[in-house]
């Protein structure tokens, strides 16, 4: 009997759990009838008047999605060329799979040191700063099938080498997916893939080389004439398959945080070090005045080649190639028994140095080499003309870039002549720069931005608002490659969320100049930068 009801009590327990059940199931289905959750939808778009069946883009880094100083698999997949090819896949657009090159890295390839290899940079907030893996890959051949691309991006290609059979030999991240390395070109292979749509992004290395360099070896600006020509003929052909394109003009260069990372001021003292260099300097700032009283140089160039230091941040002391070589002169006065043969040795590496200004723009690598040596680099002994962009050479830099574009849009408009339509769109990205950089009216008209045009600088300026930063949805990114910028590691090229905004750019374009429907990219659904 005992055993009975303690069986009818579990029953019975059982029964009022049952029952409970019951009722909060009644419940929830009454709540889920009252609230309906709301219906996702796959999203869906349409193509306007262009028909994206075989989307191709040709570029050099940034299109191949090169990110973090090295070419590597997560990178590639949010290159802006990728994000747009899988936007053109969305419902109704008409896009079909877009094929990269894939390099099957993890990590890529970003140089050696010794025997180690090295992959693509992170950010360490120790230092702070980029520093590269230790496990990077060197790059191997494409194991795809060539045929079936749709990506043709080469990192480090500049526009003369599309129609190159020799870039195969000389650039291995072409080689490694070139139809017939030493016979094909970039153009000839894009050509191949016969596109109904293109996305053309060239021209940057072409004076990014010589900037990246720190100005020190002016040949690797491409000749407007050698531009040109690779201009016309590659978009000529382009053209000639019936497929309409885009073309997109060269960003500011020099705004780009791999020249803006390191200030020209980067040197911090306290007083009683300032003392010691100050004391140390009085025989050059006396050799200079020296100079300037016997009228070989004037008072003037003598104040600018002056080093004072104070506590507090100071300026890099650089070299600077442009500056008159001082040697010979530093000679006379020894000849003139101004100076002593041992002070003269002294003055040695002063020949052509100077202070740096806030023009001068100490490129990203400078940093790992300012304060070293037994006479710390930028301090005691000028920083090599390598590791510095100075005042003239940046002039350089603008100018040659301003003069590509006005080229590109000149082309582009004898195109579209030719054609008696525009069959090639012209997408300035430089007023997102000036939003991005947070540039004003005066720093415009100083980097020579816009297109040539009245209307095209009247459109840069309309974006610089001379805050820094740009707004997404609500946030704040910002122009350089913290956790919250659109850079990556490298200071050169943008990060997943920097591909967004370029690709949206283009969108954006598209839509007005085809009538197409296709949803933007959700930039802050995307990573920043790599973090260890």
């Amino acid at each position: 009997m005992k055993n009975l009801k303690l069986y009818l009590f579990a029953l019975l327990a059982s029964g009022v759990l049952m029952t409970s059940c019951d009722e909060e199931e009644n419940l929830v289905d009454q709540r889920k009838s009252d609230n309906p959750l709301p219906t996702v939808t796959a999203p869906s778009g349409t193509n306007g008047s262009v028909t994206l069946t075989k989307y191709v883009s040709i570029g050099n880094s940034i299109t191949a999605g090169y990110m973090d100083g090295a070419l590597y698999t997560n990178g590639q997949a949010h290159s802006f060329a990728n994000l747009l090819g899988k936007q053109f896949q969305i419902s109704g657009v008409g896009g079909t799979t877009f094929n990269q090159p894939d390099i099957n890295s993890a990590f890529g390839y970003s140089g050696v040191s010794g025997t180690t290899i090295l992959g693509r940079y992170v950010l360490d907030l120790s230092i702070p700063g980029p520093k590269p893996t230790l496990t990077g890959e060197l790059p191997t051949a494409y194991a795809g099938n060539k045929a079936n691309l749709n990506n043709f991006a080469v990192p480090g290609m500049r526009i003369v080498d599309i129609n190159s059979p020799g870039l195969a030999a000389s650039n291995p991240l072409y080689a490694r997916f070139a139809s017939s390395p030493g016979t094909s070109t970039v153009l000839s292979d894009a050509l191949a893939a016969s596109p109904t749509f293109y996305t053309y992004w060239l021209g940057n290395n072409d004076a990014l080389g010589y900037a990246v360099g720190g100005g020190v070896d002016a040949t690797m600006i491409t000749s407007q004439g050698d531009f040109q020509n690779a201009l016309v003929s590659s978009l000529s052909q382009l053209a000639g398959t019936g497929a309409k394109g885009i073309v997109m003009s060269l960003p500011p260069l020099v705004v780009l945080p791999y020249f803006r990372a390191v200030k020209w001021n980067a040197i911090p003292l306290d007083a009683a070090t300032a003392g010691q260099l100050n004391t140390a300097f009085a025989g050059l700032n006396a050799a200079l005045d020296g100079l300037a009283a016997y009228s070989l140089i004037s008072t003037a160039e003598a104040a600018k080649r002056k080093v004072t230091y104070q506590a507090g941040p100071n300026a890099i002391l650089m070299h600077d190639k442009d500056l008159e070589d001082l040697g010979p002169k530093f000679d006379a006065l020894v000849g003139a028994s101004a100076i002593t043969t041992a002070q003269r040795a002294g003055l040695e590496p002063y020949r052509q140095s100077r202070p740096a200004t806030p023009s001068d723009l100490p490129i990203l690598t400078a940093a790992t080499v300012l304060g070293t040596g037994a006479a710390p680099i930028g301090l005691a002994i000028p920083i090599a003309d390598k590791y510095v962009l100075s005042a003239n050479e940046v002039v350089k830099t603008v100018t040659a870039r301003a003069t590509f574009n006005q080229t590109i849009k000149g082309v582009v408009d004898m195109i579209n002549a030719q054609a008696g339509a525009t069959v090639i769109t012209l997408v300035d990205v430089q007023p997102k720069f000036a939003d991005l950089f947070g540039l004003n009216a005066a720093a415009v008209d100083q980097l020579a931005l816009g297109l040539g045009t009245a209307a095209s600088i009247a459109a840069v300026k309309a974006e610089a608002d001379g805050v820094l930063g740009i707004r997404v949805n609500g946030a704040n990114l910002a122009p350089d490659f913290s956790p919250n910028g659109v850079f990556s590691t490298d200071g050169i090229h943008p990060n997943p969320r920097g591909h967004a905004i370029i690709a949206n750019v283009i969108l954006k374009a598209m839509r007005n100049a085809y009538g197409v429907e296709i949803p933007d990219i959700d930039v802050l659904a995307l990573r920043g930068i790599l973090v260890q």
